[in-house]
């Protein structure tokens, strides 16, 4: 009842933001630096997935990732709930919204488990972007450039090392794609290296947030 609650509560909107505009959103409820960042590499991370899983739709996917945290500097207490009422305000699509609040499924009050592709990948690459980006921040060069799946695997394996970001959930999502964790974690790191090369080094770390 809660997800039918929650689909017909307003009139479906039909609007599918730009990757402008979904970055001017996130941008509009989120003042910190890092969750402005987070929301560029993981709409970056989307498309470059989209383009092997869903050639065509690389904006879409990215708008997907860009919005998914819209919500979480402002309402932490209801991150993807208060999210639905953030974009649907903005007349965002209703599928675009379903999609970016379903990767909190289980965490949050969200009414949506991931079940499409592109929501299962955000599941999973939503937090594990968040580990590989502290891992940049502890190596000399600053960079995913020369990382490999071995060390992002060390530091998946350390526990204490960037504790907020959930090994469950990362495990949790590489099965639901059915795919293993070193498939999971070489891919999500290819796509990190693909944005750092187009933005010329990593937001927030090397290079100022364009």
């Amino acid at each position: 009842m809660a997800e039918e609650s929650a689909e017909t509560s307003a009139p479906a909107a039909t609007h599918v933001p730009t990757c402008a505009e979904a970055l001017a959103l996130v941008d509009a409820h989120n003042a910190e630096e890092y969750h402005r960042v987070h929301a560029r590499i993981v709409g970056s991370v989307m498309a470059w997935y989209a383009s092997t899983y869903d050639p065509g739709r690389e904006d879409y996917w990215y708008a997907v990732g860009a919005l998914h945290d819209v919500d979480f500097e402002e309402h932490p207490e209801q991150h993807c709930v208060a999210g639905v009422d953030i974009l649907r305000a903005a007349g965002v699509d209703q599928g675009v919204i379903r999609s970016a609040m379903s990767h909190r499924w289980g965490l949050t009050g969200t009414p949506w488990e991931p079940t499409e592709q592109m929501e299962k990948i955000l599941y999973a690459a939503d937090e594990l972007t968040g580990l590989i980006y502290a891992a940049i921040r502890m190596r000399p060069s600053k960079s995913t450039l020369d990382m490999d799946l071995k060390s992002v695997k060390k530091k998946f394996k350390d526990k204490r090392f960037a504790a907020g970001c959930s090994r469950e959930v990362i495990t949790d999502g590489a099965e639901r794609l059915g795919w293993t964790l070193d498939e999971l974690i070489d891919r999500t790191l290819q796509a990190m290296q693909a944005f750092e090369r187009e933005q010329g080094g990593m937001p927030g770390i090397t290079t100022e947030l364009a």
